[in-house]
């Protein structure tokens, strides 16, 4: 049940179709993500349980070296079902809005990682208790179009307080940084971008994606630029040539803070 150190792209595809979720697994996303529940119609639901299950048993797909593999679970049946099988690496709880709700699954699922989704004003209020709830839990990350849907929110500025309330709660609870939730638009990579660019100054690291060419976009926006590691390298030089708190020649102040967030910025060019 392992997975990278740090994953940028997660690609969902629909559990009722499992030669897409094959060619899902070759796509180059860091994380596949098989959903059992928006993408799934209300009769194909037991079909794509054992489709999923499945898969999972599989032990091509259980191979270590194989693409990490999570599942969006519909219910308690999805769980019990699935927990255990050598190819699953995760579960995500749609609609997650309490604690004890991810204490649940956790007892269903033991040894499972667990990554809750907050999709209502709810669970954004209760960010914290939900990301700290089980030892279980590896991250959480936000459900913008239900949470849309219960904010009344027109305009995506309106997103921005509760994107950074679950960097905040994520943080605090020594999870890593959040992935933004997809960009509806399979065909304006532009406007991905942009997004994604926004989101990254939010603190939100990685994205989930719809359809593979999304990937690619994703992945360029959130791993550093050649000038960003470049100025992460000399601050990591510096900070090794000189302890303490000092400034550069260039006028850049350098202190333990700033050192640490570089070498965040090396780690991540280094990824992979």
């Amino acid at each position: 049940m392992s997975g990278p150190a740090v994953a940028l792209t997660w690609l969902y595809v629909p559990g009722d179709r499992p030669e897409v979720i094959r060619k899902a697994l070759g796509a180059g996303a860091d994380v596949v993500i098989v959903d059992l529940e928006d993408a799934v119609a209300p009769d194909r639901k037991e079909y794509a349980r054992s489709a999923t299950a499945e898969l999972l048993a599989d032990p091509v797909t259980a191979d270590p070296m194989a693409v990490p593999v999570h599942v969006r679970v519909h219910g308690e049946d999805d769980v019990k079902a699935l927990a255990g099988l050598p190819g699953l690496s995760g579960m995500r709880l749609p609609k997650i809005t309490h604690a004890a709700s991810v204490q649940h699954v956790a007892a269903l699922a033991p040894g499972v990682p667990l990554y809750p989704l907050l999709e209502s004003a709810l669970a954004i209020e209760h960010a914290y208790s939900i990301a700290g709830a089980h030892h279980a839990v590896r991250g959480v990350a936000l459900g913008e179009a239900d949470l849309r849907a219960d904010l009344g929110v027109r305009d995506d500025g309106g997103l921005d307080w509760p994107r950074s309330r679950v960097v905040v709660a994520a943080r605090a609870a020594g999870l890593a940084p959040p992935a933004m939730s997809v960009y509806p638009d399979v065909r304006d990579l532009s406007g991905l971008r942009s997004s994604c660019a926004h989101g990254r100054g939010l603190g939100l690291l990685g994205r989930a994606a719809i359809h593979p060419r999304q990937l690619p976009v994703i992945e360029r926006a959130f791993r550093p630029t050649a000038c960003e590691v470049e100025a992460a390298e000399q601050i990591v030089e510096a900070s090794r040539a000189v302890a303490g708190a000092q400034a550069l020649p260039d006028g850049r102040f350098v202190d333990a803070a700033v050192v640490a967030t570089a070498e965040r910025t090396l780690s991540l060019a280094r990824r992979r």
